[in-house]
């Protein structure tokens, strides 16, 4: 029986330094393909393959569709798209942002739990909030090994600590452990195959790009009273032992502690529009109590004077709920595990 020959690897803030790190340790006949999604801005162009090649002996390069899976070499999810795995290739997915990012941890996860669980590891670094705890877990059923930072060890311990919450991980390490940890475990056979389960193909499907059903939704979980922070639909909630997620058929998804700091981001920018509609209103009433003053109408001015204080009022009570959102929001990113 063949060995493990798949490593994916998940990682958000603190992840340059953590992958530069693995990537000097890795042997240059490393016997596995190196997939990594790290939380990369499609805003401003990357130097990351770069930053990895030099850094070590293993050739770094942004994926391509349908390119060719090789050994000792690292794929890098880039910006804007989900990296995902199909048997001997990579697939570059357009689907929806998952946990506010594309590319994102879960999916890369759960397509190596689809199509190659057995002959998989799959590693969580220093990050914050909590993407890649789902798809650790996709892995995990599907016959992967798991593998999670210390968050002790962590620069920001946030993405380590909520998969340890979430999922009983084959091994906890520090990233000075993890090389040789790594090269144990992909030197061990691969595992037997087992059963995939249906949600994990959809939500593969999903992260290529396709659009579910209502009717498949209902299948892997249960319709909320939520609606998508992103595109307003329904939105169902998914029920993974200690882990909650939610999901709309559009294929927006999020953890409950993301959806909690999504929603209250949407609330804030509604109570922004309210307040500057009241500050046009208070704009108004005033040039109207002045255009009253000026023609002598002096019970009118007075009607927009007390309509001024009104407005001026219900301004303060937005500009309060305003400031108490956000620092509500500010906690629970700071929170969020």
């Amino acid at each position: 029986m063949a060995n493990r020959d798949i490593l994916a690897i998940g990682t958000s803030a603190g992840g340059v330094d953590a992958l530069r790190h693995l990537a000097r340790e890795f042997p240059a006949d490393l016997p596995a393909s190196v997939l990594v999604v790290i939380h990369l801005s499609n805003q401003f162009p990357s130097a990351l393959d770069a930053i990895l090649t030099q850094a070590g002996r293993l050739t770094a390069t942004f994926a391509s569709d349908g390119e060719a899976l090789q050994k000792s070499h690292i794929y890098l999810a880039p910006p804007g798209r989900h990296l995902l795995l199909e048997g001997a290739r990579l697939s570059l997915g357009s689907g929806a942002r998952e946990n506010h990012a594309r590319p994102a941890i879960d999916p890369l996860f759960r397509s190596a739990a689809l199509c190659c669980g057995p002959r998989s590891v799959g590693v969580v670094l220093t990050g914050t909030l909590g993407d890649g705890a789902s798809g650790l877990m996709a892995l995990q059923q599907s016959g992967g090994i798991t593998v999670i930072q210390d968050p002790n060890d962590a620069v920001y311990p946030e993405m380590p600590i909520t998969a340890l919450t979430r999922v009983k991980p084959d091994h906890v390490a520090s990233l000075a452990g993890m090389p040789a940890l790594l090269k144990g475990l992909l030197d061990q056979p691969q595992g037997s195959r087992v059963p995939v389960p249906e949600r994990i193909k959809y939500e593969v499907e999903v992260a290529k790009g396709g659009r579910g059903t209502m009717q498949q939704m209902d299948r892997i979980g249960r319709r909320s009273v939520l609606a998508c922070p992103d595109c307003h639909g329904v939105m169902w909630e998914i029920d993974e032992g200690e882990l909650i997620r939610y999901r709309c058929h559009v294929g927006h998804a999020y953890t409950a502690e993301l959806m909690s700091v999504a929603l209250d981001e949407n609330l804030s920018r509604a109570l922004g529009s309210a307040l500057r509609a009241l500050e046009e209103r208070v704009a108004l009433a005033e040039r109207m109590r002045t255009q009253a003053i000026e023609s002598g109408r002096d019970k009118l001015a007075k009607e927009w004077s007390d309509r001024v204080r009104e407005f001026e009022h219900e301004q303060t009570i937005v500009l309060n709920s305003i400031r108490r959102v956000d620092e509500i929001s500010a906690q629970l990113k700071r929170h969020c595990s």
